[in-house]
This record gives C-alpha cells, sequence and structure tokens, in this order.
C-alpha cells in the first residue's frame, strides 16, 4: 500500500513539474493567460527552478518506492506520461494549468 502512495505522489510532482516547465515558455504562457504574445513575460527563472525540483522530487520519491532500476523505469514512464497529458491539455483546455500557477 505504500509504494501506491508514494507512486501516486511521483506522478503528482511529474505531472506539475511538467506544467511548471511549459508555463516557463513565452507561448504556453501566453495561451493559458490568455494574453497577447507580445505582452507575455512568465517569471521563467522561478518557473524553470520549481519545474526541475518537482521532476527530481519525483524521481527520489519513486526511489523510495522501488528498487532503482524499476524505480528508473517507472520515473521515465511518468515523464512521458506527464509530457503527453501537458501537451494534450494545452492542445485541448489550457486554462486548466491556470490552477498551477495563479
Amino acid at each position: 500500500m505504500p509504494e501506491a502512495i508514494y507512486l501516486i505522489a511521483a506522478a503528482l510532482l511529474s505531472l506539475v513539474g511538467m506544467s511548471w516547465l511549459a508555463l516557463s515558455m513565452d507561448v504556453h504562457w501566453a495561451q493559458v493567460k490568455q494574453i497577447p504574445l507580445a505582452d507575455s513575460r512568465p517569471p521563467r527563472a522561478t518557473l524553470k527552478a520549481l519545474g526541475y525540483a518537482a521532476l527530481f522530487v519525483s524521481l527520489l520519491v519513486c526511489l523510495v518506492a522501488d528498487r532503482p532500476s524499476i524505480a528508473a523505469l517507472v520515473w521515465i514512464m511518468l515523464l512521458v506520461g506527464s509530457a503527453v497529458a501537458v501537451a494534450f491539455a494545452l492542445a485541448n483546455r489550457p486554462g486548466l494549468l491556470k490552477v498551477i500557477w495563479p
């Protein structure tokens, strides 16, 4: 049971990290905030630092949940799944990412 909780936490951290990394780009920031691209100035350094930190903590949580060989595989799969989920969210409902950065 604790492994499942760790893996859910790792998945959420991976999703949030990928979302923060996507929001650090001008195009995605403007798309989510619904402002013209010329006026978009995301807090790039903060979003990138938070995104990388969330992905690193996700790796650590995966390592706590499983042996290193399985944890690395699970973490890579979580990264891919999170990237796809964020891409679909940006394509269909970019307003969903407003929750992650108010």
